[in-house]
């Protein structure tokens, strides 16, 4: 088990997007804007879908790996906070995921 968390790479995120290093693909996608890097995390999403079906777990890993980080350069570029993220799950663990669904849908 690794001790490396989202919260680490969310911090990374945030230096290296900042960063005016050439070879940072970080800063390259933040610069390129919110639409590059929202093609590019559904991009990854469909990639991990995909490496879901197979029989390659490395595969999953890896896609899974990439999602998550374009995830979080997404969130980055947004102001969202991983913090945010997390209180709303944790907001959801008092209902079940249909409970909480059908509340949404109500609205």
């Amino acid at each position: 088990m690794t001790d490396f968390t989202l919260a680490d790479l969310e911090k990374i995120v945030a230096t290296r997007a900042s960063s005016s290093d050439e070879n940072s693909w970080t800063a390259k996608l933040v610069s390129k804007g919110i639409e590059k890097a929202s093609k590019k995390l559904g991009e990854e999403a469909v990639e991990t879908v995909i490496a879901s079906l197979g029989d390659d777990s490395s595969a999953l890993v890896a896609e899974t790996a990439d999602l998550l980080y374009h995830l979080l350069v997404v969130l980055h570029m947004r102001g969202v906070a991983l913090d945010d993220v997390m209180a709303e799950l944790q907001g959801r663990t008092g209902q079940t995921g249909l409970q909480e669904k059908a509340a949404r849908t109500a609205e």
